[in-house]
């Protein structure tokens, strides 16, 4: 979920309500605040607190909430866990630490800290162009052996090394496409769903995609995913999350407001978006909440 933000910087509390509404009305099956379209970093200790507990009001028991709480300081991902839990998560989305670059074992002893400090499930976020370090299958495997760790976001770019963690897990643990584009690809292997960044634009038919591709109407799921795929694109033409905020202004739903160092794409992105969204039928179709 991206976080709104109004013309003084400040989380736009009104706004994430409707987002929230936007994305379960339209059938979006879990809600996931402060990641990395939310710009969780940089939100204060107070903000994420905020964030969360509007998310967790609004859904209304609806859905869960999985909650972005990361960085590279285990000790302070474990405070930022331990908030978010406190604020009504009902799960920890946590991406490696970036810039430290630890070994796997050291990945191994942050995320056992993570889920030793926490009663609720983890989530491990790996997404080596951010972070610069790769969660590698067997880490993964060995983190799986832990209770409270139910799963993995994967956003490493390779397939094939995403087939291995499918084949290989231990039963019940989920694997997510981190990468909208691969997501059908992936379902196709047997992945479990997606942490998705266009379902901000268009929650309805990319939860549509995955709900035919899990239900195995993989030929449906594809006609959704090509159609989907130039919005795909267009949303990572620059830094996620400065093209889904602007698309999401284009649409008619908030201004786009960022924190810097994140600023607001050029006109030759902003025409470039409106292009992809109407391409896909998402201009004066969408209700803007």
């Amino acid at each position: 979920m991206v976080t709104p933000f109004r013309d003084d910087g400040s989380i736009d509390v009104e706004d994430l309500q409707k987002h929230v509404n936007f994305q379960i009305e339209n059938g979006v099956g879990i809600m996931v605040p402060g990641g990395t379209t939310g710009e969780g970093a940089t939100l204060t200790a107070a903000e994420q607190g905020l964030l969360i507990r509007t998310t967790v009001e609004a859904t209304q028991g609806r859905v869960p909430v999985l909650a972005g709480a990361g960085g590279s300081d285990t000790a302070d991902v474990v405070r930022k866990a331990r908030a978010a839990r406190e604020a009504g998560a009902d799960g920890i989305l946590s991406v490696s630490p970036a810039y430290n670059k630890p070994t796997q074992r050291g990945l191994i002893e942050h995320y056992r800290a993570i889920a030793g400090a926490v009663d609720c499930p983890v989530i491990i976020y790996n997404v080596p162009g951010r972070t610069a370090s790769n969660v590698l299958p067997e880490t993964v495997l060995t983190l799986a052996e832990i209770e409270n760790i139910v799963g993995v976001k994967e956003a490493c770019g390779d397939v094939d090394q995403v087939m291995t963690l499918i084949r290989e897990r231990p039963e019940g643990f989920t694997i997510l496409s981190g990468d909208d584009a691969l997501t059908f690809p992936l379902l196709a292997a047997g992945a479990d769903g997606v942490i998705s960044v266009v379902a901000n634009l268009a929650p309805a038919t990319m939860s549509q995609m995955v709900d035919k591709a899990l239900g195995g109407d993989f030929e449906g799921a594809r006609e959704l995913h090509y159609q989907l795929l130039p919005l795909m694109r267009a949303i990572f033409v620059e830094t996620n999350p400065i093209p889904v905020k602007a698309a999401l202004e284009i649409m008619g739903h908030r201004k786009a407001h960022y924190r810097l160092p994140l600023v607001r794409p050029t006109s030759e992105v902003e025409a470039f978006l409106r292009s992809a969204l109407a391409d896909v039928g998402l201009l004066g179709t969408e209700s803007a909440p």
